[in-house]
């Protein structure tokens, strides 16, 4: 496989998870299991709001901030554990954990993979 075939899959992979991630945070603190407070929606924005900062990043596709947001999507991987553990939000937590690994994965591989494809690109345009 190419590296160019490599960063397309690993981009098409870290779109589809962040935006399935953002999805289920809004049906998750909106419409499945809201906090018992008068502003389930206050606790839906603490968690999509950091999300959504790398949101630009994201669309852009720059490798750097691909690697910034996987530092920030490990703290997020410690709430979906815990979520996980708890047996009224288990499988909420467990699908969060998948789109979060997938995330965080595809992430990585595609700064790594687009770092050496630009690279690759700037040396054969010097030949």
């Amino acid at each position: 496989m190419s590296l160019a075939c490599k960063t397309r899959l690993t981009r098409w992979l870290t779109l589809s998870s962040y935006v399935g991630l953002l999805l289920l945070f809004s049906l998750w603190y909106l419409l499945l299991s809201p906090a018992q407070s008068d502003h389930p929606w206050v606790i839906w924005l603490v968690h999509l709001l950091p999300l959504l900062a790398f949101l630009p990043v994201v669309i852009k596709g720059s490798p750097r901030g691909h690697a910034w947001l996987c530092f920030v999507l490990l703290l997020y991987f410690l709430e979906a554990v815990i979520a996980a553990l708890v047996p009224t939000t288990r499988w909420l937590g467990l699908i969060e954990s998948l789109l979060l690994a997938t995330l965080f994965t595809s992430a990585m591989l595609y700064a790594r993979w687009r770092s050496q494809l630009a690279k690759v690109e700037h040396n054969a345009q010097q030949v």
